[in-house]
């Protein structure tokens, strides 16, 4: 028999559980997802399950779709695909908006969609090669954090280049409370340091774009080829989209690893408090220029270019904030339309349908 304690399943997920009138139904975590059919581990061991059919039809919204990573009740069928009942509240979730809309009758409105759940770190990958991009990390930075996780940055590919403390030094000026670890998969340096988040029972969600190194770690740390891995691209160090859905992989030490296929545009649902904390060294001087409407360019007595003159950020970093919060408000004004949009169409259609003829 498993014990789904060695899966994460800590007290936070038990006292969800009510006895008394869920005593039919056992836990278990969602480790694969294959359209309508979930792969899960109970204390019963591997099988699959699907969603009660009472519960997918009340879901309208991709949110409250089982996702990688989450803790759910089912009624175990030995026969079968088990029955998913519930879906346990997460402690963390990693999402981004679907902006292709999901059917709500005969309306699409944006969505959010979870791509894992229930983890404890975030490892934001970055590759030390041509694909390394300040602004690229400080994007997936907001979203870890706003994830309720602890993001580490993991650069990779260190085998590749010869000026990676040059690389970490600029790391570190954008993610001064972020621990940092400059790895090679192939040579295992700096493996020593991800042992501190690698532990039993913990479960790392790996996020990054193709090519940064994601499935040569995993295989690393398994010490097996437990993913495909495409060679990179000569010109310009690319690798290919090798990680085709999201999985929970159980590590030999007992530490647990959501993957997730690469994702290079990466859209944001309130990222307010990731984003606090990945540009508080800039908010903090907002609001104390002269003037209340100053627009930070050459304006006297702005906070924000008296404080780059001091060295308190670079200008780099100023120019990323602003342009990471015009796609975050640019995302936001465009799910509050698509939201207004739908409001209108429920609108017109409870009109028409009170105000239909009766049928003779």
């Amino acid at each position: 028999m498993i014990n789904l304690e060695h899966y994460g399943f800590t007290h936070f997920y038990k006292n969800q559980i009510d006895s008394s009138t869920e005593s039919d139904v056992i836990a278990a975590r969602i480790t694969a997802v294959h359209k309508n059919i979930y792969k899960i581990i109970s204390e019963n061991g591997e099988s699959s399950a699907k969603l009660a059919g009472t519960a997918f039809y009340k879901i309208k919204e991709t949110e409250n779709f089982p996702a990688v990573g989450d803790f759910v009740l089912i009624r175990y069928n030995t026969q079968g695909n088990s029955v998913i009942t519930k879906i346990l509240e997460r402690k963390s979730k990693f999402s981004r908006p679907n902006h292709s809309g999901h059917a709500i009758g005969y309306v699409k409105t944006v969505v959010e969609q979870v791509l894992a759940a229930n983890f404890d770190y975030v490892f934001v990958l970055s590759s030390l090669n041509h694909d390394f991009n300040i602004n690229r990390i400080q994007r997936y930075l907001a979203v870890a954090w706003q994830s309720n996780a602890i993001p580490v940055i993991i650069l990779t590919k260190a085998d590749l280049i010869d000026n990676a403390d040059e690389k970490l030094k600029e790391v570190q000026q954008i993610a001064k409370n972020v621990d940092i670890i400059v790895i090679s998969a192939l040579t295992k340096y700096g493996f020593e340091y991800l042992s501190e988040y690698l532990k039993p029972a913990k479960t790392v969600v790996f996020l990054g774009s193709s090519g940064v190194g994601k499935s040569s770690l995993v295989n690393a740390l398994a010490e097996k080829e437990l993913m495909n891995v495409s060679a990179i691209r000569e010109n310009d160090s690319k690798g290919h989209h090798t990680t085709t859905h999201r999985e929970l992989i159980m590590m030999p030490n007992g530490s647990m690893i959501i993957d997730t296929p690469g994702i290079r545009e990466l859209g944001m649902i309130d990222i307010n408090d990731g984003f606090s904390k990945v540009f508080g060294d800039i908010e903090d001087y907002i609001g104390l220029c002269k003037f209340s409407d100053c627009k930070h360019n050459n304006e006297p007595g702005c906070a924000i270019k008296t404080a780059i003159s001091e060295g308190k950020f670079t200008s780099e970093h100023w120019q990323n904030y602003q342009s990471l919060k015009k796609e975050a408000k640019f995302s936001e004004d465009k799910a509050a339309a698509l939201r207004e949009k739908n409001e209108w169409h429920k609108s017109i259609s409870k009109f028409t349908k009170n105000n239909q003829k009766p049928k003779l």
